[in-house]
């Protein structure tokens, strides 16, 4: 039988710098959104979460229910999961009592564990298999866990490590820049670096988020939760429109 190659589209952006650059933008927007409904609006973490969820389960199903990739469909998506771990992690890790180390070790447990179903499932979890409603379930529900571990990782870098809001910052940076290294100058799996990249942004982004908006005496820098998510999302707005996203493309058989 012959068996011939296509190419087919992806609903998943694909990776350029300013992928990136909005990724960074969303998960800082996730982290001063999440605690403006949380706390600024004293809705608790429990409320705030069952709010995301049903907000994360509407723009999902539309999400996968899209013929093609929507950029501002794909962004509204991330920036979803980016409020809902917010709320879930400050609610095990505050409410439950579960500090910020327990937390980060189960929500790491998680999102292995999400990688490895979908892996044992599909036979991949690289981006460029995203062509199906069945690897798209597992891929935002591994982004999810991912939002959520960032969150918890982001806070305990900053606080039971005492490294602050700008040293965390730096820390996960630094991450980052050694990742981007990692792609362009060895041979490790660029499936790898994809997900470790993707989970490290999360926590930059959440400590880049409470930096904004902590107290001074805590070492942020004491905005408005409101006028710094705005401020966040007008950024991405623009960005998405002054550069335009292209799908991402998958092989297929």
């Amino acid at each position: 039988m012959l068996v011939t190659n296509r190419t087919s589209l992806s609903k998943v952006p694909e990776l350029t710098l300013i992928f990136w650059v909005i990724k960074i933008l969303a998960t800082t927007l996730g982290e001063t959104a999440g605690d403006a409904l949380s706390m600024s609006m004293n809705l608790g973490y429990l409320v705030s979460s069952f709010i995301f969820t049903l907000l994360f389960f509407v723009v999902v199903t539309l999400q996968i229910k899209a013929k093609q990739l929507h950029p501002f469909l794909y962004w509204a998506t991330i920036i979803a999961t980016t409020t809902l771990g917010t709320t879930l992690a400050d609610f095990a890790t505050r409410s439950l009592g579960v500090g910020y180390t327990g937390g980060s070790a189960l929500l790491l447990v998680l999102l292995l564990a999400s990688l490895a179903i979908w892996f044992a499932t599909l036979g991949s979890v690289s981006v460029s298999s995203i062509n199906t409603p069945k690897t798209e379930m597992f891929y935002w529900v591994t982004i999810m866990f991912s939002q959520t571990l960032g969150t918890a990782l982001g806070d305990w870098t900053a606080d039971t490590a005492g490294l602050g809001y700008l040293g965390a910052a730096i820390i996960f940076g630094g991450l980052l820049t050694a990742i981007v290294a990692a792609y362009f100058w060895t041979n490790l799996s660029k499936t790898l670096l994809f997900w470790a990249a993707f989970i490290i942004t999360r926590p930059l982004g959440a400590v880049l988020g409470d930096f904004l908006d902590k107290p001074i005496a805590n070492g942020g820098l004491a905005l408005s939760r409101y006028s710094a998510s705005l401020a966040l999302l007008i950024v991405m707005v623009i960005c998405i429109l002054v550069f335009p996203q292209r799908a991402a493309t998958s092989a297929s058989h």
